[in-house]
């Protein structure tokens, strides 16, 4: 049977667009919005970009943003535009789908070692214009060097270096060394540098105690430099760090370029963090999510229709930005519900009230939506895709 004209197009179209694409523009628009909705405020993200590549700038750093906060695209085009050398990209799909959106210059922060997923990569090293990937044993050097070589085209590799996590590196600087020069010999690969991540010292609340701990680490990172350069392996890139140590990394003067991510859309574990060491925020809560509230027939609670599936859980409930008095509560209740709970005296939110929340974490709550809904103050101005959505191959 053939199908209504329309239909077709209808279908793939996202839930956000079908819903909401004819409020953009309207003045209060985002009061019509169908919760639970993921919320850019657009002026805060680009505050939010600018103060980040002021700060670069100032400190003679440069900035190479991790996509895995925002998996956006049109995030990352307004990241280069302000100045960033290039996107960080946690796993190939992401660099898959902004490498096809344009954006050039990519840095794969994970290792690439399947057969069917190196012929991607290599794929994508033919389409874009600078692609880097990092590499941590050598069997991963061997099979990146065999299929450059039958593509015809270098490919550029760092050497991940593990800070004590144990997650991905190598282990010790004379592997390092080993590893670099390995990588030289090869006619089809590009040694350029060396990635050195600690994601575990991010979300040190304190100044002080997150500043020891990336002082101690960087302190190992030099001496594995040291070794490279004894060795005439001295990396042209140092790349690293985050939003919880951008700070503190700049000012050890070691990293040549930052892999900061979360600084464009912020988060309860974000600011729980003293980032700068003056106890002030230095960056906006630009995500957020918009709920209702379904249920007031409780005095001094009120159940909104964002749960579990709405957001990263494992930081725990979300905090309140706007719709309920100050030092109100929220707890989870299930999949599509959490709980307001007021302080005693106050009056909770009406039935209906919209509920602006932070997520607890910022990377993974994107994750869970198809689209982000861009607006500026209370008008839905845009609607734009979660690009790299589910990407995790």
């Amino acid at each position: 049977m053939v199908g209504k004209p329309g239909v077709g197009a209808q279908q793939d179209m996202s839930e956000a667009e079908r819903l909401h694409r004819h409020l953009v523009g309207q003045q209060g628009s985002r009061r019509s919005l169908n919760t639970p909705a993921l919320v850019i405020d657009v002026e805060m993200l680009d505050r939010n970009i600018a103060e980040m590549a002021a700060f670069a700038r100032a400190h003679g750093v440069k900035l190479r943003p991790h996509s895995k906060t925002h998996k956006s695209l049109h995030v990352a085009l307004r990241q280069m535009a302000s100045g960033a050398v290039g996107i960080c990209c946690a796993k190939l799909g992401e660099a898959e789908a902004l490498g096809s959106g344009g954006v050039e210059s990519l840095l794969v922060t994970s290792p690439v070692v399947t057969p069917p997923a190196i012929a991607r990569l290599i794929a994508l090293n033919q389409a874009i214009a600078d692609l880097m990937v990092v590499v941590d044993h050598p069997e991963n050097v061997e099979a990146l060097s065999a299929a450059a070589e039958s593509s015809r085209k270098p490919l550029t590799v760092i050497v991940d270096i593990d800070p004590g996590m144990h997650r991905t590196g190598v282990a010790s600087p004379a592997g390092v060394v080993a590893l670099a020069r390995d990588v030289s010999r090869r006619s089809f690969l590009r040694y350029a540098g060396v990635q050195f991540y600690y994601g575990n010292l991010q979300h040190i609340a304190s100044y002080a105690e997150r500043k020891a701990a990336i002082e101690d680490r960087t302190a190992y990172l030099k001496g594995a430099l040291d070794q490279l350069q004894s060795a005439d392996l001295t990396p042209r890139i140092v790349t690293g760090g985050g939003t919880g140590t951008h700070h503190i990394d700049a000012s050890l003067g070691v990293l040549t370029e930052l892999q900061v991510g979360s600084y464009v859309f912020m988060d309860r574990q974000y600011h729980a963090c003293d980032l700068h060491g003056s106890g002030r925020p230095v960056f906006e809560q630009a995500l957020q999510i918009d709920t209702r509230v379904v249920s007031a027939n409780t005095p001094g609670m009120v159940t909104i229709d964002a749960g579990l599936k709405a957001m990263a859980t494992e930081a725990g409930p979300p905090w309140i930005l706007e719709g309920a008095p100050q030092g109100s509560l929220t707890r989870f209740m299930g999949d599509e519900h959490s709980m307001i709970v007021v302080p005693e005296g106050e009056g909770a939110p009406d039935h209906g009230a919209l509920v602006t929340l932070a997520p607890p974490h910022c990377d993974p709550t994107v994750n869970l939506y198809e689209s982000f809904h861009v607006v500026k103050g209370d008008t839905l101005v845009d609607i734009w895709p979660v690009t790299a959505r589910g990407r995790s191959r």
